[in-house]
């Protein structure tokens, strides 16, 4: 008996010795909305955690309706270069991941969607011009060269792929895995248990089993510069904080001390720009955009009975339309927006430079500028010296002519303390 007690003595502690084996990893970024320069910034940090963590696979869920081919091409050369396994994933129902997406669901070592999702409609669209039938041919004919040759490593379907680029078709989610586009179809609660198992074949060749059963799912938390950098990446927001903060940076230095315009123009300025950075700049609607200021602050110093702030308004609507050089209204200044926009910011620039110019026209009413052609009293005779009543004011005064007690005089100078005067012969001035 006390060999069988010593004997599960060892046995449970040999047990409890045995190393417990952590649960797989899974980390999962969304790519939603229009794909441009901050969404690479986003999959690339993504790639980065899921290798710094050991993690079974990276999880991309895509809900977009395209965006930019250079931003795609560069979120598909990090899947290519990542030595963990990418899933690419349509989600949630309803989803879709259409143009540049497409590319992106192909390039992933495995491609799902989830039920009622769709993807396709990847023909190229010109970039802001108006290309020629040869022009167009050639990018068609790289866009589809390129999807086969993703479709090629990913043993999928490159000629039914295709038709998207040349055709614009488009395919539900059992369209695509009847017609090999895709690996599966799942729902996202299913989903990793539809991968375990899965032996998944690296571009170098080598295979990886795929161990996802019971694995936690880690969602990347994009970083404070990401999250505001998305929010504001909308042309239309952009602008709108580009033109609030231009004014309230011109409020402030149209009346110096306010501090408080000057620190939101600057901020609602700097966000713009940031926004507006990580998009294709159109640099014919920034000339437009200079040219509109040029032409108000015209139209506030000459008298042009409004032609020059009509035509400021005009070139300001069209340098908005044609600031960002995109093919998708996602990533474009909208008409409705651009008209907003200018037209009261016209109305308001217009009326701020021209009060501001008339302002420096105007006579100066104080200090020693202001007495100057100020008309008084003389209050003794005056001539080398004299006393006068002007503003007021009791002055010592000396006339180039000489004058008597009670006659009005005029200010002509003022030195020091002492004013020069001259007498009023008519009733100018008075």
């Amino acid at each position: 008996m006390r060999s069988l007690a010593i004997f599960a003595f060892w046995f449970a502690l040999a047990v409890g010795a045995q190393p417990v084996t952590a649960a797989p990893k899974v980390i999962a970024v969304d790519v939603d909305g229009v794909v441009h320069p901050i969404t690479v910034e986003i999959v690339a940090s993504a790639l980065a955690r899921a290798r710094e963590e050991h993690a079974t696979l990276l999880l991309v869920r895509l809900d977009t309706p395209g965006g930019l081919m250079d931003a795609m091409r560069s979120i598909i050369q990090a899947f290519d270069s990542s030595p963990i396994p990418v899933v690419t994933y349509v989600a949630p129902s309803g989803g879709r991941a259409a143009s540049a997406g497409f590319f992106l669901l192909e390039a992933g070592d495995v491609a799902a969607m989830a039920p009622e999702t769709n993807t396709g409609a990847a023909h190229p669209v010109a970039m802001g011009v108006e290309m020629d039938a040869v022009m167009s041919k050639k990018v068609e004919n790289d866009a589809a060269a390129y999807l086969r040759s993703i479709c090629g490593r990913r043993g999928r379907n490159s000629e039914v792929a295709e038709t998207a680029v040349r055709q614009s078709k488009s395919f539900t989610e059992r369209e695509a895995l009847d017609q090999h586009l895709i690996d599966l179809v799942a729902g996202e609660s299913d989903l990793l248990g539809a991968l375990d198992g899965r032996v998944v074949t690296r571009l170098d060749g080598s295979q990886v089993t795929l161990h996802t059963a019971g694995a936690q799912v880690e969602p990347y938390q994009r970083t404070l510069r990401q999250k505001i950098i998305s929010a504001v990446a909308d042309p239309n927001i952009a602008l709108l904080l580009l033109v609030i903060g231009g004014l309230c940076i011109y409020l402030e230095f149209s009346s110096p001390g306010m501090i408080a315009p000057g620190v939101i123009g600057a901020i609602l300025v700097l966000l713009g720009l940031a926004a507006i950075s990580v998009l294709p700049i159109n640099w014919l609607g920034v000339a437009l955009l200079g040219l509109a200021f040029t032409l108000f602050a015209l139209e506030a110093k000459f008298t042009a009975h409004g032609v020059l702030g009509v035509g400021g308004t005009v070139s300001m609507v069209l340098g908005a339309v044609m600031l960002i050089d995109s093919p998708w209204p996602a990533i474009r200044v909208h008409w409705v927006t651009a008209i907003g926009v200018a037209l009261p910011f016209s109305v308001i620039t217009i009326l701020l430079l021209t009060l501001a110019v008339r302002a420096r026209r105007n006579k100066v009413e104080t200090g020693s500028e202001g007495m100057i052609g100020a008309v008084g009293t003389a209050l003794t005779p005056v001539a080398l010296e004299g006393k006068v009543f002007v503003h007021g004011e009791y002055w010592d005064a000396v006339a180039s002519q000489p004058v008597t007690a009670g006659a009005r005089v005029r200010v002509t100078a003022i030195e020091k303390l002492k004013l020069k005067v001259e007498p009023v012969t008519d009733r100018k001035g008075d």
